[in-house]
């Protein structure tokens, strides 16, 4: 077959003529084929999926009937651009509500099409070829992969458990902090759990004024917090010097679907990411956002049940892991929880990485998680296992993960 001319015209970034060619298969795509072939393999057994990192509920019953009425809205029907000031509004009131921080909803906030987005397009407001982001692993990578798109490079700062899987910031060299522009922080952590303090944000703070670097905070799992009020880098002094912060209504509001969250903090910062944006896209359709409104001014109605249910099934799925020799502790927040793989199993099955433990989990027990490699050998259960028909369904689901792994052994 002749090869198609498009083969020489993809750009380097996503691989060149080496586009499509490339047979290394990527762990989600590898953990989606395990879990077909399991299933396959064991009919009429139903795979227990800890691997998915999205909420399993609906939007909360006043939020879409919120939404159902904003959509039949005549008003509602034009580009939102870089958002409606309604919603920048019940954003102001959220943050002063549960962090304590004073915005000024039409210099620090603007809305984006989630938090996803909202990284992709930081990067082009500071990175140029030969520029820096340093960003945390394990961990998303959307801001280190859009920064290597323009040019620039990625330092990646691995998260010690040994550290309480905080970044050590004194471990970069002057040359690197001198290239860096952009610094991510993820906390509470995707997929460590932790949570960060406010001695570590003030220390952030400190270094990025030093360098002269913005932090990116991804808070979009700060509502899910289990110890203590929920945190954010912008109520600390000095915060909005150095630091935007972006929140999300997907995990705390179950409403990943719904595709909508904000930038917010240092205000040029904010204006930049405002430009760019408006050059991306026309803005998250305004029903979406009203119905938001609902839900940010109803949040002590609406987050504390999530995260309940949350530590609920985490102090269940501890329990579990522990009796079976796991050190398994109940994260500071987020719905991950993040364990070391063992070694081996009793059967004599030898685990070298944590991808190789997730497959065995996989194919012998239907029970699918996360691998990760990237600081240790690591593997990320989810809380958010589908349960549909309320506690007596999440308990089967629990009970049955618990008998599935009763009669295991491991060597750590």
């Amino acid at each position: 077959m002749e090869e198609s001319m498009l083969q020489e015209m993809f750009a380097e970034r996503i691989g060149g003529n080496r586009f499509g060619k490339d047979t290394q298969i990527y762990k989600f795509e590898k953990i989606k084929r395990a879990k077909r072939a399991a299933s396959a393999a064991n009919p009429g057994v139903e795979l227990i999926d800890m691997g998915v990192g999205e909420p399993d509920d609906m939007a909360f019953p006043s939020v879409v009937e919120a939404m159902k009425k904003e959509v039949e809205k005549w008003e509602n029907r034009i580009y939102a651009d870089n958002g409606i000031s309604d919603f920048k509004e019940a954003v102001v009131r959220y943050m002063k509500s549960l962090y304590g921080v004073e915005l000024d909803a039409d210099t620090e906030v603007c809305h984006a099409i989630g938090s996803k987005s909202a990284l992709s397009l930081l990067p082009a407001c500071f990175i140029n070829p030969g520029d820096a982001t340093i960003i945390t692993i394990p961990g998303y990578p959307v801001l280190g992969t859009w920064t290597s798109y323009l040019g620039g490079e990625v330092i990646k700062l691995p998260l010690l458990e040994k550290n309480g899987f905080m970044p050590d910031l004194d471990s970069l060299t002057p040359e690197q902090c001198k290239k860096a522009k952009l610094l991510y922080l993820n906390y509470p952590n995707n997929p460590t759990g932790a949570s960060a303090t406010p001695e570590f944000f003030a220390k952030a703070i400190e270094f990025a004024k030093k360098n002269n670097i913005l932090i990116v905070s991804d808070a979009a799992y700060a509502p899910l917090n289990f110890k203590g009020k929920p945190l954010s880098i912008l109520s600390l002094p000095g915060a909005k010097d150095v630091a935007v912060e972006l929140h999300s209504m997907s995990k705390g509001f179950n409403m990943t679907g719904w595709r909508l969250s904000w930038v917010c903090g240092n205000a040029l910062a904010v204006k930049a990411f405002a430009t760019v944006k408006d050059n991306a896209d026309s803005g998250q359709f305004i029903a979406i956002q009203k119905a938001a409104i609902a839900a940010l001014d109803d949040q002590e109605a609406i987050t504390p049940a999530i995260s309940e249910k949350y530590q609920r099934r985490l102090t269940s799925m501890v329990d579990t892991l522990k009796k079976i020799g796991f050190n398994a502790k109940v994260p500071a927040g987020s719905f991950y929880l993040y364990v070391e793989a063992p070694k081996a199993a009793s059967d004599g099955t030898q685990f070298a990485t944590g991808e190789d433990f997730s497959q065995w989990l996989i194919h012998n027990k239907l029970i699918s998680t996360v691998p990760w490699d990237d600081a240790g050998r690591y593997v990320r259960f989810s809380a958010t296992f589908v349960a549909r028909g309320g506690d007596a369904a999440e308990k089967a689901v629990l009970d049955e993960f618990s008998r599935r792994l009763a009669d295991v052994k491991f060597i750590f």
